[in-house]
């Protein structure tokens, strides 16, 4: 007998790793560029905003890093909070 497992969400995106794929392409091209910056010129500067980019990005359970940033921001600073006491 012959036994298939499937994931549970047939129309979940593909990931690699953390990331999902337009981002994991996105981040090995900047992470190429960023390499060859600092090699040939020593400019740091996109190589911490491959850092940066690749951290905001990490994916856990279809929600990302980016994703919570967002949820407090609006939390926080721009959505009114209203609290009555009785």
């Amino acid at each position: 007998m012959t036994t298939y497992l499937y994931p549970q969400n047939l129309r979940a995106t593909a990931s690699l790793w953390l990331w999902g794929m337009r981002d994991f392409s996105i981040l090995c091209v900047a992470a190429l560029f960023s390499v060859v910056a600092l090699v040939r010129i020593g400019f740091i500067i996109p190589a911490v905003v491959t850092l940066c980019f690749g951290f905001v990005t990490i994916r856990l359970e279809d929600a990302t890093v980016m994703d919570f940033l967002q949820y407090a921001a609006r939390y926080f600073l721009s959505t009114q909070q209203h609290f009555e006491w009785r």
